[in-house]
């Protein structure tokens, strides 16, 4: 007797969990869902008025574009002056200017925990295929403790693909 009610049990809850997961389904097939873009072009990183060591200038660029497609968010991650990317319906852009800069010194920081900061802000900009401006902040890579300079803009980096991430 206790076997039959245990499998009697079983077979129900079973039976109650394939029915929940069928129902999560046909809610989740009836839910309409907006896709996002599916590809982006990253252009260069410009200063205006501030220049950038070319050292700096790259890292932020190649840390950029490494962590935008870390991200998964987009199925194509192009690269400034990349031709293809025109072809692209639901293409985004991002674009880049550099407002602040202030280099710092890794041997001041292993010091002393208040000198040797390095800080770079940078005005950050996605617009549509069609110009209209889906996302403008301005994004601040630090390096404030330890590690080299250079280290604040994979910061600045990972910061702008969370972004990217979260926005919609």
């Amino acid at each position: 007797m206790k076997r039959a009610t245990r499998f009697g049990i079983l077979t129900f809850l079973l039976g109650a969990l394939v029915l929940l997961g069928v129902s999560r389904m046909q809610l989740e097939a009836q839910t309409p869902t907006k896709p996002g873009p599916t590809a982006i072009q990253i252009q260069m990183i410009e200063g205006e008025e501030i220049k950038l060591p070319p050292d700096f200038q790259m890292a932020l660029y190649e840390n950029l574009v490494q962590e935008v497609r870390r991200t998964g968010k987009f199925q194509q991650v192009y690269r400034d002056g990349d031709k293809r990317a025109a072809e692209v319906p639901d293409l985004v852009t991002l674009r880049s200017t550099v407002r602040g800069f202030k280099e710092g010194s890794a041997r001041a920081r292993e010091v002393t925990t208040v000198a040797g900061a390095t800080h770079i802000k940078v005005h950050v900009e996605l617009a549509g295929h069609d110009g209209k401006v889906l996302l403008n902040r301005d994004v601040e890579g630090k390096v404030r403790f330890f590690g080299e300079n250079l280290r604040a803009t994979y910061d600045f980096a990972k910061k702008v693909a969370k972004l990217l991430q979260q926005s919609s």
